[in-house]
């Protein structure tokens, strides 16, 4: 359980520490910032395309051969990108890092849920749930730290001492057995398929706020989802959620994430370009928002595995709606304080779902199929994540470009949190039963 929340800290760390470095890789290397942004793009794009095909391949893997090939990979592929002596080095290097993230990603839930009994899976995935955000919102803090002392290399070496002490905890109690099997030609055509969509949709996002022509890059994944859709694997994959009665669960993962991006973004830029505040009032502000999350994972957990993961997820993203509906108002006499305590409502909201929506996945899911239940609501949550800034860019230029405009987004934020409420207020199917 404490390898998955290293993993879980140390991935969602490398999605935002690198962002703050662009700057400086463009310098370094004499290139564009839109080559050096690659650096981001080439660890994100196949994290969030492999998930899929990493969880159908896990199914048949050994937990351990996996979890060990994966924390060495992705920290070779660190080390291979900090030593980069050309920007084209560093691209191929941060694929490959992203490629075993993919595979630490999906590992991350199935070795939470495999560590306990199931009466305790509640506070057990509640450890990942909540050291993933906190990765992801100290990476900006900690890369700049590194940046402005030791230098772009050290962005990418911060993470090998956690790779590291994962790796020897994993290897002393992860049990020993099972086999790690090459993908066979079924999957690599699944990856590529799934791949080539994801990535279509992604680029299509974050190249969209330049010129809307660039959306017209998601239209191949419309054919491209279908061929997968049709495919024994995209076949397995359904059949997982609709056997263990899912859907509404990882629709519900999806507007949140999207709900609570949006909102981070907004906030920010609100706060910065509006208000006139300063980065480092900025960033206390929106602080609040993890720092409440990690008071309340533990809570969270410990109250699903008393309660029921799903009455504790709903009461969560309910909460997390209210915080952000109490947003909605943000007007110009507001005061950071004003802001703050409405994040940290928002937040605690958020760490009481958060563990308790990943205990209600694993638990539906059967024993052989976790790994692929896992990849699903990465996925969900990853895609939120990306479509919460898109969506909120085009409702806030609809709205106007200012509070009118921030308003509207925050609605859009409150309103994916509450349609989160909604999908896990109504109950799913009993998981099937394991044939024999």
């Amino acid at each position: 359980m404490f390898v998955a929340g290293l993993l879980s800290f140390v991935a969602m760390l490398d999605m935002n520490i690198v962002n703050i470095a662009v700057s400086s890789l463009s310098r370094s290397f004499g290139v564009s910032v839109e080559t050096a942004q690659w650096a981001v793009l080439g660890y994100q794009l196949p994290v969030v395309a492999l998930l899929l095909p990493a969880g159908q391949w896990l199914d048949r893997a050994g937990l351990r051969p996996a979890l060990l090939c994966a924390i060495c990979g992705f920290a070779l592929g660190s080390t291979a990108a900090a030593v980069a002596p050309s920007a084209l080095w560093l691209i191929a290097a941060r694929l490959v890092q992203g490629t075993f993230g993919a595979v630490l990603f999906v590992l991350m839930p199935v070795l939470a849920a495999r560590s306990v009994r199931p009466e305790l899976r509640g506070r057990a995935m509640s450890v990942p749930a909540t050291l993933g955000p906190l990765g992801a919102v100290t990476g900006p803090a900690l890369g700049g730290l590194l940046l402005d002392h030791l230098g772009w290399r050290a962005v990418f070496l911060v993470k090998l001492p956690v790779c590291l002490a994962a790796l020897l905890i994993a290897r002393r109690n992860v049990p020993p057995g099972g086999t790690l099997r090459l993908p066979d030609r079924r999957t690599l055509a699944d990856a590529a398929l799934v791949g080539g969509a994801v990535t279509a949709v992604l680029l299509a996002l974050s190249l969209s706020p330049g010129s809307p022509f660039w959306l017209l890059l998601a239209v191949p994944a419309v054919p491209l989802a279908v061929g997968w859709a049709r495919r024994p694997g995209g076949r397995r994959v359904t059949a997982v959620l609709r056997d263990a009665g899912t859907y509404g669960v990882h629709a519900a993962v999806l507007a949140l994430a999207a709900g609570f991006a949006a909102m981070h973004y907004l906030i920010a830029l609100h706060l910065q370009r509006d208000e006139a505040v300063s980065a480092t009032t900025t960033g206390l502000t929106v602080l609040c928002f993890p720092a409440a999350m990690g008071l309340a994972g533990p809570l969270g957990g410990r109250l699903a595995d008393r309660f029921g993961a799903r009455a504790l997820a709903t009461a969560g993203a309910a909460l997390t709606a209210v915080g952000l509906l109490l947003l909605v108002p943000l007007g110009d006499g507001w005061t950071p304080a004003d802001v703050a305590w409405r994040l940290a409502l928002a937040g605690f909201g958020t760490g009481l779902y958060g563990g308790p929506v990943q205990a209600l996945v694993m638990s539906a899911a059967l024993p052989e199929r976790m790994a692929t239940a896992g990849s699903a609501v990465q996925l969900a949550r990853s895609l939120g994540f990306t479509l919460g800034p898109a969506l909120a860019t085009a409702v806030w230029a609809l709205g106007g470009a200012d509070s009118g405009g921030v308003r509207a987004g925050l609605t859009l934020a409150a309103l994916g949190a509450g349609a989160a409420a909604a999908l896990l207020l109504r109950p799913g199917r009993r998981p099937a039963a394991p044939a024999g």
